[in-house]
């Protein structure tokens, strides 16, 4: 007569497979713990910006400056800041991007073990550590006073681009990394030229990645402040020219105003740290759709 036995080892098994999924329970935990609490400072600093900025956020706000309006006054707006902001951001998206893009494919694609590329890399990771007032006084320096130009937007953008080719350069890179071999190897096996395999295989393959740690890079420097009062001053009147003259910005209007103890100036500092974080939003969205539409069309 024979009996069922049950298999060994199937009880250590069970055991080791229960305490798998209750590590996993508990790691799994942390993690929404510590997510939590990372949202706290956030979800406050966004509650406290849009309580006390929200009140001035109207038409006039957005319709006019600060020319002719003193501390005392309720109006005034900062129209000629915004304006200041999306030229030298622009400007410094124009400037800074294709230099790091073009940066990061040398690095990956063709200096691979070179001195060269070797050098680029430590300077890059010097560049990635400057201070952002370093970097303004470095154009006040040699802009400013070494070649004899005046105080304008353009200066400004120039101190904003030293602050971020490296970003863009860094999130370039990564970006480049992920791209499969194969698909490289698979165009150099179709005769095609190492230069068209970048631009036709290797870019479009980690384009969505480039505009993110693009948005990211311009969220970063669209907030600077130091650098734009040594090269931009602080002026507040309107200046739609940004190759000549001082210029207002969004993070000078702030910091002249919420240096003034007035009420008036405080409650346009808070509106104009709303409307500056409400366009790094927006442009964040715009660039979420664009890589999105990337992506679906390259499928």
């Amino acid at each position: 007569m024979t009996t069922l036995t049950k298999p060994a080892g199937r009880s250590s098994l069970g055991s080791v497979s229960i305490g798998r999924k209750i590590k996993d329970r508990v790691v799994q935990g942390l993690v929404y713990v510590a997510f939590a609490l990372a949202l706290i400072p956030l979800i406050s600093v966004l509650y406290t910006v849009i309580k006390n900025g929200v009140a001035r956020l109207d038409g006039d706000f957005f319709a006019f400056s600060m020319n002719g309006v003193t501390a005392r006054d309720t109006g005034g707006g900062a129209y000629h800041a915004i304006i200041g902001t999306l030229e030298q951001v622009a400007i410094t998206t124009v400037i800074a991007v294709p230099i790091a893009v073009l940066t990061a494919i040398y690095l990956i694609e063709y200096g691979q073990g070179r001195r060269l590329a070797r050098v680029i890399s430590f300077f890059v990771d010097v560049m990635t550590g400057i201070p952002s007032i370093v970097a303004g006084l470095f154009i006040l320096a040699l802009w400013l006073l070494a070649f004899g130009f005046e105080f304008s937007g353009f200066a400004g953008s120039l101190a904003l681009a030293i602050l971020m080719i490296p970003t863009v350069v860094r999130a370039t890179e990564e970006m480049l990394k992920l791209v499969p071999n194969d698909l490289r190897e698979a165009s150099y096996a179709l005769g095609v030229p190492r230069w068209r395999t970048v631009l036709f295989v290797v870019l479009p393959t980690a384009m969505t990645g480039i505009i993110t740690g693009i948005m990211l890079a311009v969220a970063r420097v669209m907030g600077e402040t130091a650098p734009l009062l040594l090269t931009i001053f602080i002026t507040k009147a309107i200046n739609t020219n940004p190759l000549e003259g001082p210029q207002g910005s969004l993070p000078t209007f702030i910091w002249d105003q919420a240096s003034d103890p007035n009420q008036n100036s405080i409650n346009r500092a808070w509106t104009g740290a709303l409307v500056l974080i409400l366009i790094i939003m927006l442009l964040n969205v715009a660039a979420r759709l664009v890589a999105s539409r990337h992506r679906s069309h390259s499928r």
